[in-house]
């Protein structure tokens, strides 16, 4: 003999789902709810990548050149060949090994950043001298003699916030 069941009450109206088993109201209530912290979930992940793509609109590459940079030439004199190493432009670093003498390298380097450059001679020895000039102005001049000697040529350079400050301000 066949039987119908009613539903106890609000919470428990059968309606079958798509598996033909009977769910009740706070069943489908629980899983539009899962549904929707799924779809903020997926709204807010969304929001997290478009800003990693886009960024602030700040790119370092803008940062870099807003760095105001001044003029600096390294010249190397003497006979033969050394090892040169200075600071090149932005704020790398160049290497010139055995370089032919006389040489020099003009750059662009950042304003708060030290040019230096780097001489050593061979075993060979002989003599070198290093000089540094920043916007045209003569800086430092050094000289190494001997096998292997080294000297160095460096100077200082104002940070961009002292070169941007107004006259007579301390």
């Amino acid at each position: 003999m066949p039987t119908t069941e009613e539903p106890a009450g609000p919470d428990e109206c059968g309606t079958p789902d798509a598996t033909g088993v009977s769910r009740t109201a706070r069943e489908r209530l629980a899983d539009r709810g899962g549904v929707a912290v799924a779809a903020a979930l997926l709204l807010a992940c969304g929001a997290f990548v478009t800003y990693g793509v886009l960024g602030s609109g700040e790119d370092p590459a803008d940062e870099r050149a807003a760095t105001p940079t001044v003029e600096v030439t390294y010249e190397v004199l003497g006979e033969g060949a050394a090892d040169i190493s200075y600071r090149g432009a932005g704020d790398t670093a160049g290497v010139v090994p055995d370089a032919g003498l006389p040489w020099r390298k003009t750059v662009s380097v950042p304003l708060g950043a030290a040019p230096i450059v780097d001489v050593t001679l061979g075993d060979k020895g002989g003599t070198a001298s290093c000089a540094l000039t920043v916007s045209g102005r003569h800086v430092q001049r050094a000289i190494a003699t001997g096998a292997f000697g080294r000297t160095t040529c460096s100077g200082d350079l104002p940070t961009p916030e002292a070169s941007t400050a107004p006259e007579g301000a301390q």
